[in-house]
């Protein structure tokens, strides 16, 4: 099993930040079947002050490239991205449009 671990900011207010957390206790359908179905295992969200911090464990079928085209084509999903977009904000150095984006791995013991 691969891991992938991925940063994003959050706008800084506590209102934005406390519905942000609210959504996560119980995301649509659609999107859980949506992480699922492309082959992710185990996936947990961290959160500190402002700093988001995901870490993804996935099957040997998971393909960053994959899942982004499904996403492009899945309308839920496009929903729940703008949707989350309201709270969420782009990471210093991020491309125009870039959200979430892969740490590298530095050490492991």
């Amino acid at each position: 099993m691969k891991r992938h671990c991925f940063a994003l900011d959050l706008i800084n207010d506590e209102k934005l930040i406390e519905a942000y957390k609210e959504y996560h206790k119980a995301i649509w359908p659609e999107i859980e079947e949506s992480i699922k179905s492309a082959g992710v295992e185990k996936l947990e969200i961290y959160l500190l002050n402002t700093r988001l911090f995901m870490i993804m464990d996935v099957n040997d079928s998971f393909s960053l490239e994959a899942k982004a085209k499904a996403d492009l084509e899945n309308e839920k999903v496009q929903e729940w991205e703008k949707l989350m977009w309201n709270y969420q904000k782009a990471l210093p150095g991020a491309k125009p449009g870039e959200k979430w984006m892969m740490m590298e791995n530095i050490f492991k013991l």
